[in-house]
């Protein structure tokens, strides 16, 4: 059975990802890329879908994990009674070929280690033929080919089924095992030199964290999310994905699994802040760049999400071979939201552009015409009803947040005429943005609740209403926006933690069975508005509470199951990286929102 959420730390090389569990065992790993099909995924069943075990052979959690510093280099160490043993694993960030590799190093005694391997090509689904040429194993099946290399004699069972192997290592000794991965038609890659490797990415991540402007009350809290979210970016283009994973489930054993190893629109203005608000403006800049790139070409066809390239189509499919995270179906690859229209992306692009802007990043003509184009489409269609940033799959409303997201983005076009000289009719951009403005504040507020709402109607709400202030559809000091926040608070927190809203408050608002759990991203805009609505002491408290919930290790997953008291969803989540960051930096006295008005 897979480990707890929060009990896989993640491993990297800004190409892909891997998780590995306390036990020893990387469950989790897709080559080359993010969104590759996985070799391991025991993540989504157990061993026979494929993993890597390297522990001492008697079995257990280590009993003592951390990262080497400020780097993704893992270090695990176990103590037994015959000794103490280590394990160091680590991705060099890539130059050519994918490494994963894994060092042993015996502390104290003599620690017998035993190593279980079993690669399944196509997310469990494929068994590769295995062979042996000294100190190295091939794995070949289709368009993969993976070696090992290892000075350890290892057995190889059922033409590749699995390969064993048991070993002794004692104080002061180092046994390394390196697995590469190269396409089958390739000729087999130098291997690299395990120290060497090891020196070079503490090197790296280390000379990377260096550059981090924040001078808050929490930096080691910072350093980690922000690593982790440079370990989610996909170096080539600067995407940024969502997750490094797919189908963890929401809900125990229930259905809202999703696939999130692509790059969602609907966080960018988010990301840009957290990278600009902490020095990382070289990642800032190559994020908006694969955002001018993946949204290029007919604004009606503009997506919530692309892949790492900008690719358009994710279609989602079902693997009906993987029983799922502990039972937890359907496994999806693929991501059919895609397809939706959701008004707000437009709004969040350009919000994005004008965060960039206004921070200096060096605006270019190709942009402004994108962004006009985009405009002209928003003036279109800004009134037809969509599927919300949540990406509900029930019928389409008039959703709030994205009414105002409209607005915002026709809100900084009339700021980039009138503070930066651009051209454009800002005076039909502003009557239209005021029109939106007033309809919002008559058809999507409860005067008898003295709350907006979360679509048109609606009996619900929803946590992206703590989003006006921010993005300065109205001040925080309104009286609209603080009943808001208080019924938001009242209505959407279990636990102290918030829900993105109640699936059943109007009917079947998604159109999905099942419940889910408190949203991270979303408690941390609670806490932002806790602070900028004067009440920063209940703000702080809140932010040390998410604090607590993060793993031993500092990473949070999407969601947290206030019931089981364990996270929830695709893990690490750059949404609640993300939100760490800019929370950190709110309460530390930075700036809040993109308005521009």
């Amino acid at each position: 059975m897979p480990a707890d959420i929060e009990d896989y730390a993640l491993l990297g090389d800004l190409h892909t990802a891997a998780l590995v569990s306390r036990d020893g065992s990387v469950d989790w790993l897709c080559l080359p890329r993010f969104d590759s099909p996985a070799c391991f995924a025991a993540l989504l069943h157990d061993e026979t879908a494929g993993r890597w075990l390297l522990a001492p052979a008697d079995g257990g959690p280590s009993t003592a994990r951390r990262y080497r510093g400020d780097s993704l280099v893992l270090e695990s160490e176990w103590r037994t009674a015959d000794g103490v043993v280590r394990v160091i694993d680590f991705m060099p960030p890539r130059t050519g070929a994918p490494h994963l590799v894994r060092l042993v190093e015996g502390v104290s005694g003599r620690v017998t280690v035993r190593t279980d391997l079993r690669l399944r090509f196509d997310y469990g689904h494929i068994v590769p033929w295995v062979s042996r040429t000294g100190e190295e194993l091939s794995a070949v099946a289709g368009p993969d080919a993976v070696w090992l290399r290892t000075p350890v004699r290892l057995r190889v069972h059922g033409r590749g089924a699995a390969v064993h192997g048991e070993f002794a290592v004692e104080a002061g000794q180092c046994v390394p095992f390196v697995l590469t991965r190269t396409a089958s038609h390739l000729p087999r890659p130098s291997p690299v030199d395990p120290g060497a490797a090891l020196a070079d990415t503490v090197r790296f991540w280390t000379d990377w964290i260096r550059d981090c402007r924040y001078r808050g009350r929490w930096p080691q809290a910072v350093h980690r999310a922000l690593i982790t979210l440079k370990a989610l970016t996909y170096a080539p283009t600067g995407g940024v994905v969502a997750a490094a994973t797919t189908s963890l489930p929401e809900q125990p054993g229930g259905p809202r699994n999703w696939d999130y190893r692509y790059c969602w629109l609907r966080d960018s203005a988010f990301t840009l802040q957290a990278l600009l608000g902490t020095g990382h403006v070289g990642e800032a800049r190559a994020w908006r760049e694969w955002l001018l790139r993946a949204v290029a070409g007919d604004p009606a066809n503009l997506q919530i999400m692309y892949a790492l390239d900008g690719t358009r189509r994710i279609p989602e499919t079902t693997l009906g071979w993987l029983p799922g995270y502990r039972g937890a179906v359907p496994v999806r690859v693929g991501n059919a939201a895609a397809d939706q229209f959701q008004l707000d992306v437009w709004g969040e692009v350009l919000d994005c552009l004008h965060l960039a802007r206004e921070t200096g990043m060096t605006p270019t003509e190709t942009a402004w015409d994108l962004q006009c184009a985009l405009l002209e489409y928003l003036e279109g269609h800004w009134d037809e009803p969509d599927n919300s940033l949540w990406e509900v799959r029930g019928p389409r409303r008039q959703f709030v947040h994205s009414k105002a997201m409209a607005w915002a983005g026709l809100d900084r076009a009339v700021h980039a005429v009138r503070a930066h000289g651009l051209p454009g009719p800002a005076a039909r951009w502003a009557a239209l943005r005021d029109r939106i403005h007033d309809e919002v504040c008559s058809r999507g507020f409860d005067t008898r609740r003295n709350t907006f709402t979360q679509f048109y109607g609606s009996r619900g709400l929803d946590a992206a209403l703590l989003l006006l202030p921010r993005v300065g559809f109205l001040p925080w000091s309104d009286p609209r926006i603080r009943g808001t926040v208080d019924a938001v608070r009242r209505e959407l927190c279990e636990d102290g933690f918030l829900l993105r809203y109640r699936p059943r408050a109007d009917g079947n608002v998604d159109g999905l069975p099942g419940e889910e759990g408190a949203f991270l991203a979303c408690t941390f805009w609670l806490a932002d508005a806790l602070h900028c609505t004067g009440r920063t002491e209940e703000a702080e408290e809140l932010f040390e509470h998410l604090l607590e919930l993060r793993s031993d290790l500092g990473l949070l997953s999407e969601e947290y199951d206030t019931r089981a008291r364990r996270q929830a969803g695709n893990t690490p989540q750059a949404f609640s990286m993300v939100g760490l960051v800019n929370t950190a930096r709110l309460l530390s006295g930075a700036p809040t929102g993109t308005g521009a008005s």
